[in-house]
């Protein structure tokens, strides 16, 4: 993990403070980028401790479109609790549904994502075509003087992007993200880490992700981003016959919080030790295998699914959140 050290070296030697809506101080730089060959070991952190289990229990509530702090709480992720609880833009947010409610954040987006098409109501073929794309028609009103049909579905992003992955791998256009403008102001924390893209290499049977971060806490955030992005590759390329390769992590505000330049101070006084090894457990299907396509292990994946092989790692280091 030296890249990330350099990362965390390099806004200590040009970033610039900067206030933030948290109100704690963020030593900032634009533009940021890691890049790790997921063949050379799992990119988990090994000068500190990283909470691995937690990590994957938020992916995991991700997958199942989590919406609640007690959903991922129940899957041993605790890291939701002071934003659906604590934070007193979210406490006075009318779109609230009352404790632990985190409103639509990023999972629902990916497996839920709303999609609306507003249609002429004249235009017959437009609207058979959208029906065929499982859309559904959910109001009829004038639209500027034009009677239209508005129609309604719930868009999985994700599963798109595995079916695409069988179907069409050569696309450059497998993606998903989470930057969904009309539901922001629901959210009790908006988007960081917004936009995955897959990219497969049918000769070689390698899979790629690409993950960019809008905004990027690098003294908490960034090792349980890294550690979920890299083990969510893992799993879609076993669901889809691939081996995993490149992950390369994008952030365009990368920054540290004032009260955790002391634990990245002394993370940088540690040496680095070997990459562990992700295993994932032999009852997810591995399509390379078997030759069966089977999604739906993207909502069966458990947390203990997931094990760090050879882990070592120095003490663990804490800081407090910003909320």
């Amino acid at each position: 993990m030296k890249a990330y050290l350099d990362l965390v070296q390099s806004i200590f030697d040009q970033g610039s403070w900067q206030d933030n809506r948290t109100g704690v101080r963020t030593l900032s730089l634009p533009g940021a980028c890691l890049r790790f060959d997921l063949r050379a070991g799992f990119p988990a952190v090994t000068t500190k401790r990283l909470a691995f289990k937690s990590a994957m229990g938020e992916l995991i509530g991700f997958l199942r479109g989590a919406d609640s702090a007690a959903q991922f709480r129940a899957l041993g992720c605790k890291v939701w609790d002071q934003n659906a609880n604590e934070n007193a833009h979210w406490l006075a947010n009318p779109h609230r549904s009352g404790p632990d409610d985190l409103g639509p954040v990023y999972g629902v987006q990916w497996r839920r994502w709303p999609a609306y098409k507003l249609l002429p109501a004249q235009a017959a073929a437009r609207i058979a075509a959208a029906r065929d794309q499982g859309y559904r028609p959910v109001a009829e009103f004038d639209e500027d003087g034009v009677p239209s049909v508005l129609l309604y579905k719930a868009v999985d992003q994700l599963r798109a992007c595995l079916d695409a992955l069988i179907r069409d791998p050569a696309s450059r256009r497998i993606l998903f993200h989470g930057w969904n403008w009309a539901q922001l102001d629901e959210m009790a924390l908006p988007p960081c880490h917004l936009l995955y893209q897959f990219l497969a290499n049918p000769a070689t049977r390698e899979l790629s992700l690409c993950l960019y971060i809008r905004s990027n806490d690098v003294g908490l955030g960034t090792p349980f981003n890294l550690a979920e992005g890299a083990a969510l590759t893992h799993l879609v390329a076993r669901l889809t016959g691939y081996e995993p390769r490149w992950f390369t992590y994008f952030i365009g505000d990368a920054h540290i919080y004032e009260t955790h330049a002391d634990m990245l101070r002394e993370q940088l006084r540690r040496e680095p030790l070997p990459l562990p090894r992700l295993e994932l457990s032999s009852r997810i299907p591995d399509y390379a295998a078997t030759g069966r396509y089977e999604p739906d292990w993207l909502e069966r994946i458990e947390p203990g699914d997931f094990t760090l092989a050879d882990y070592r790692h120095h003490a663990p280091l804490t800081a407090p959140m910003a909320v």
